[in-house]
């Protein structure tokens, strides 16, 4: 039902639009403005690795990138997926392709992410996923309001 292929340039219009409020922006790309601009990707491609979308047909409804690979370990990052996919497979199609990249190009044993408390939908997703968590640190929302990342990791 899902393919993926690498971002390219014309992506990022619908990447843009795949974060529908600034609270999906945060959870998102937390340092990130609302609302999310190709600008902004481009600049975050910077130190990014394998940035990659899921499609329905030649529909882009997900993207994913990489980020920290330090030999062992790497972490998931800009992880959003179109709230008319989420449910329908497009997160665990996702997923699944990031850690195989991970693991496959990048031999990485283990992936981390960082989810926020206040995304129970995500925190639950990455748990049936297998993700457990590891660790938390304080994050700061747009608003001023303090809130916990939790660290989560899997085993490749």
């Amino acid at each position: 039902m899902y393919t993926h292929r690498p971002l390219q340039p014309a992506d990022l219009v619908a990447v843009c639009s795949l974060p529908r409020n600034e609270e999906e922006l945060y959870y998102m790309f937390p340092k990130a403005k609302y609302p999310l601009t190709p600008e902004q990707i481009e600049e975050a491609l910077k130190d990014r690795l394998e940035p990659t979308v899921a499609l329905h047909g030649d529909t882009v409804v997900a993207y994913a990138n990489l980020y920290g690979h330090d030999g062992e370990c790497c972490w998931l990052g800009n992880f959003v997926v179109a709230r008319e996919y989420r449910g329908r497979g497009a997160s665990r199609y996702l997923i699944e392709t990031m850690e195989s990249i991970a693991k496959h190009r990048l031999n990485v044993r283990r992936l981390r992410l960082v989810c926020h408390n206040t995304n129970t939908r995500g925190m639950l997703f990455y748990h049936k996923m297998g993700y457990k968590p590891f660790d938390i640190s304080l994050r700061t929302k747009p608003s001023g309001e303090y809130i916990a990342g939790i660290l989560m990791e899997k085993s490749l």
